[in-house]
């Protein structure tokens, strides 16, 4: 490890997914060194996937921690919580922390994440947001049997935030301005499949349809919509309108941002000593010729952690994993890979038990993305495969990519 023996003090900003697992990798890759991690909410690091699905069923809401205090404790890793970094001193090397403390570091990553879009209309911030722990259960408390719900925004967390809310009695109604639901996450076909779900449970989806404002109406909330005469009225309002990526510290530092915190193929910012990864950071993506994207996906904080990790320690990884995402909607199981764009063409599989794919193909026909929707996992071995023959760059045949009694996995010899 001749190329790490430099790097004595790791410091991690942000406590969350991403973090934690570079903490994990570090270890495990041989690092000895001191590693801090710090954390601007008050808890060990947890999964935040559960909290729009499974979590918000539940009665009370237990956080799924991704590094308990023991576990934090046999890594060796401190664990700073509810404190914020002001400022970074990069001549020097030193995180500032809020309460005005110094943190040395040899490397740093900034894996802070992002944080719920408040919604830009007058009454905007009367409406509930969900991105950690504390807000699912100030959300929790609010929900159950025969309350009325309106769910702003049609996108993955406003869908799944609907299904929970639906699950737990709730009258739900979800407004989207744009045309369709789930228009920058899914083919129109899949979404159409989630959608009708809905409708089956009795939700309303209402695409289209622009919030203009939110008012009190004594202990209720009135929505207003372009168009409609009377306000929708509601017991409780949601935001799901996407998040925003925490740049400001690095802005501050003097970092390069462009939909996020601008980082290389290997995570690297402008400053050699700092990295970037998860939800946060934008990157170019050897895939889809070097496209500049941010994910915000439970995979890609995995995915990047690893590459951060070894590249911190010297190594020279690029990250090329394929984009992946899943959602739980009711008993619908949700997994796409990949990245399509206007020029692609489709392929359909439908295996005729309520599971379909559906499979884009670039104009030199690589298949460059897809989505599965169907029971549960039904869908989630062969878009596994789909993701291994995104990788390969493999141009399948379209009429065995549309075939149900084709196995997928022969197309991994071809």
């Amino acid at each position: 490890m001749a190329a790490t023996d430099s790097v004595e003090r790791i410091v991690l900003v942000g406590a969350g997914e991403c973090g934690a697992r570079v903490a994990r990798v570090l270890r495990e890759q041989g690092f000895a060194g001191e590693i801090t991690m710090i954390g601007d909410e008050p808890h060990a690091p947890y999964e935040r996937p559960p909290l729009s699905k499974a979590a918000l069923i539940d009665d009370e809401i237990s956080p799924v921690e991704v590094l308990p205090a023991t576990r934090l404790a046999e890594l060796g890793v401190e664990l700073i919580a509810g404190t914020a970094v002001e400022s970074l001193d990069r001549d020097r090397r030193l995180a500032v922390l809020s309460d005005r403390d110094e943190v040395t570091y040899d490397r740093l990553l900034l894996a802070t994440g992002a944080r719920a879009r408040t919604l830009p209309i007058a009454g905007g911030e009367l409406a509930l947001t969900l991105r950690t722990i504390d807000d699912a259960r100030a959300l929790r408390s609010r929900l159950g049997p025969g309350r009325s719900v309106v769910v702003i925004g049609a996108g993955l967390i406003g869908l799944e935030v609907a299904a929970s809310a639906s699950q737990l009695g709730c009258d739900v109604a979800v407004l989207e301005a744009a045309p369709r639901a789930l228009g920058r996450a899914l083919p129109a076909e899949m979404a159409d499949v989630l959608v009708k779900r809905h409708a089956d449970e009795g939700v309303e989806v209402l695409c289209g349809v622009v919030p203009t404002d939110i008012t009190r109406l004594g202990g209720r909330f009135a929505v207003g919509v372009g168009g409609f005469d009377q306000p929708i009225t509601a017991d409780v309002v949601i935001a799901g309108v996407g998040a925003t990526p925490n740049v400001e510290l690095a802005r501050a530092s003097g970092l390069s941002c462009e939909n996020g915190i601008a980082v290389d193929d290997r995570l690297r910012t402008d400053d050699p000593a700092i990295f970037a990864a998860g939800d946060c950071c934008s990157f170019p993506h050897p895939l889809y010729e070097g496209r500049r994207i941010r994910l915000e996906s439970w995979r890609n904080a995995h995915d990047q952690a690893v590459v951060a990790a070894a590249n911190m320690l010297g190594g020279n990884e690029q990250h090329s994993a394929v984009p992946w995402f899943w959602s739980d909607q009711y008993d619908i199981g949700l997994q796409h890979a990949g990245l399509a764009d206007e020029t692609a063409s489709s392929v359909v599989r439908d295996s005729g038990d309520g599971s379909q794919i559906r499979f884009a193909l670039a104009p030199d026909g690589r298949l460059v993305a897809a989505s599965g929707v169907g029971p549960g996992i039904s869908t989630a071995k062969d878009i596994r495969v789909a993701e291994m023959l995104i990788a390969a760059g493999n141009r399948p045949d379209a009429e065995t990519l549309a075939d149900p009694s084709v196995s997928l996995k022969r197309l991994l010899k071809s």
